[in-house]
Order: structure tokens, then sequence, then C-alpha cells
């Protein structure tokens, strides 16, 4: 396969008689055509992946598990076949908590994060030479609460990336209304409280992942429960985050209905455009990102293709965005205008049982 062509891997929610793990497809980059998904691996609840970065692993969190006789949340591991996308399972750790919503590699490839919602912690393991997970090196459990007592009663860790340069360790907190930050040894696979400690969204948004600016000056955040993003400027030395915008993700004028909630971000390749998902409005909001301040105007809601977009993915050159529909199972292929970032449906779309993660893998690589 050609540069061009990508593998792209769809975790999901498992249901008996329909999804049953992690599926792959291919990706014609050229055309925007993407293949009726198959099976790579069964696995229970894959909900979020993480792809390895120079190596053929894959690393999926998924719900709770008995690992030696004990009932915890778990990450596993699998080795890619690059030819066919077929996943073979590798080993299985603990996250050392309950919940876990979403995984992320190291930039050097030695250490897997993971979020545990359910509990409100984040995990640190080690990633050996053959793939297969160490058991957890880091655990730390998040403590307090926030102001919507329905939701924010305690600590929902929702995500965890490592930053640009690898020493630190983000992650957004949905009940605390905090992004913590953490000191990252990946040699060690360890993490260790940064100072500051965190940084706060506005009370009651819930952020729930993050993106970094391609340039490492900025962080997004996207903030679930108020259907907002919030702009940081990030202080690389410090690992700190000081907030300079919070704005909508849905059109002017619109209220925030109930069943209204984010989900993903993502910052365009070139970091002229960041793209968000609306669930409920089930668009993809579009924003165009000014350089030097960080801020961001919104440009377009494209509707999704389908019903409550989980997650999505940019292919890696930013000309295509791959929509994973979660109540509607399907994934809607759009076309991104390279000039102003606004998004095109190209009428591609295949079935998937309860997509709600996408990863490309370029062809060949690594």
């Amino acid at each position: 396969m050609a540069s061009d062509q990508y593998l792209v891997f769809f975790g999901t929610y498992t249901r008996p008689g329909q999804s049953k793990g992690i599926y792959v497809s291919r990706f014609d980059a050229v055309k925007g055509r993407l293949e009726n998904p198959e099976l790579a691996s069964e696995a229970v609840n894959p909900s979020f992946l993480a792809i390895h970065p120079s190596r053929p692993f894959l690393y999926a969190v998924g719900d709770t598990v008995a690992i030696n006789g004990k009932k915890t949340g778990a990450v596993s591991a699998f080795s890619i076949d690059q030819a066919t996308g077929k996943l073979v399972l590798l080993n299985r750790q603990s996250t050392g908590g309950i919940g876990p919503c979403h995984v992320s590699l190291d930039h050097a490839g030695r250490c897997a994060l993971v979020a545990n919602y359910g509990d409100g912690s984040c995990a640190s393991l080690p990633v050996k030479a053959d793939g297969t997970l160490g058991e957890a090196e880091s655990i730390i459990r998040h403590e307090g609460s926030s102001v919507n007592t329905s939701r924010q009663s305690g600590p929902h860790a929702h995500s965890i990336n490592p930053s640009p340069d690898n020493r630190f360790a983000l992650a957004a907190d949905l009940g605390l209304d905090k992004i913590m930050v953490y000191r990252l040894d990946s040699a060690k696979a360890a993490l260790a409280p940064n100072a500051p400690p965190f940084a706060a969204a506005p009370p009651g948004s819930g952020p729930r992942h993050l993106a970094f600016h391609p340039g490492g000056k900025f962080a997004y955040v996207i903030n679930e429960m108020l259907c907002t993003l919030t702009a940081f400027r990030y202080d690389a030395a410090a690992g700190a985050l000081e907030p300079v915008q919070t704005t909508s993700t849905l059109p002017a004028g619109t209220a925030v209905l109930p069943e209204y909630s984010t989900a993903e971000v993502q910052v365009h390749p070139n970091g002229k455009f960041l793209y968000g998902s609306n669930r409920g409005h089930d668009t993809i909001a579009v924003f165009t990102v000014d350089e030097k301040s960080g801020t961001l105007k919104l440009v377009q809601n494209e509707p999704s293709g389908g019903r409550i977009p989980r997650n999505f993915s940019l292919d890696p050159d930013g000309k295509w965005l791959l929509a994973a529909n979660e109540k509607s199972g399907n994934v809607a292929v759009f076309a991104v205008d390279p000039d102003t970032g606004l998004l095109k449906t190209t009428g591609v779309s295949v079935e998937i049982c309860s997509p709600v993660c996408v990863k490309f893998l370029r062809a060949g690589r690594p």
C-alpha cells in the first residue's frame, strides 16, 4: 500500500450480536474512500485506542474485568499485522481504577497513560520492548468536587495527554473542573504532581478532552457539560496553563439543551483550524485559530452525518475528517478545505455498531 493509504481502527461499545470489539478499515486518502470495516480483534468495550508512535502496537481501554482474581479497569496491548490490520492480544494490565475511558502513549512510546473516569484516577504503565505492558508504575487518585452536584460530586478523570516536549502529562477531570498537571518521567513510566498542580476550567463546564497546538504554545480543552472550548496559553518550561478564552461550540444564540454535550477536540496539523464534536446538536464545530493569541473563532457547524458524534479524527495530512456517530452506527467522511478549514461531506459513510474512537495508521508505518 502507498503512503496515501491508511489503516483506520475503530473502538466500539460492544453488544451481543452486534459489535464484537475493535474494527479496521482501509482508507484511500487520494479518493476519500473508506472501505467497509472488518473485525480486527474481539474485545470488551474498547472505547478508546492509542497507537504506538513508532512500532506496530495498539492499546485499548475497556470495561471492568477480572485480573488476577480482582475486578478492575483494564488496558490491553495488541500487535498490528500491517498488511491486514488484524490485531493479536499481547497482554492486559489493570488500570488501577474503575471505568477507564482514555489512553495515550508518551511521544517516546515508553509509557501508556490512562484516565479512569469511574474513580477519578490516572495511571502510568511501562511499555516494554515487545509491546507488552508492565504493571502500573503510578496510580494517582484525584480528590474534590465541583458545582454540579449531579455530575460533579467527585472526580472523573476523562483524558490524559503528554505535553509536546514529553516532560508533563495533562489530565482533564470533568468532576473537578480542573486540568491536572503531572511531571512525566518517560523512562520510568512515572507520574508526579507538578507545581502548579492544575489549571481551572469554568465552573460546571466539565473538561473532557485536550489538544495541543502544533506550535506548542497553546492547549485547547473541550468542556462536555456546557458545550464550550477553553483556550489556554501553555508555559512549556513550567507545565502551566493560563486561560485566554472560553467560547461556545454551538451557533450564536443556540441554547444548551439537556441532551447536548461535547466530546472530541483536535487541532489541524497546520495549526490554523480546530474541530470539536457536538453530541445532540450532532455537528462538528469548526474554528479558525489566531496563531498569535491562540484565540478561536467559530466559522462552521457541519452536520456530522449521523447521531451523537462521539469521536472523530483528522488524517495525518489534515485532508480528511472521519466522524464516528455512536447512536446512528456509522462513520462519515468529510473533506477539509486546505485554505479555510471548512468541512464538506463526501457522501461516503460506512456502518459500524457504536463507534466511539477513530485512529489512523499510515500504511507501511512504522
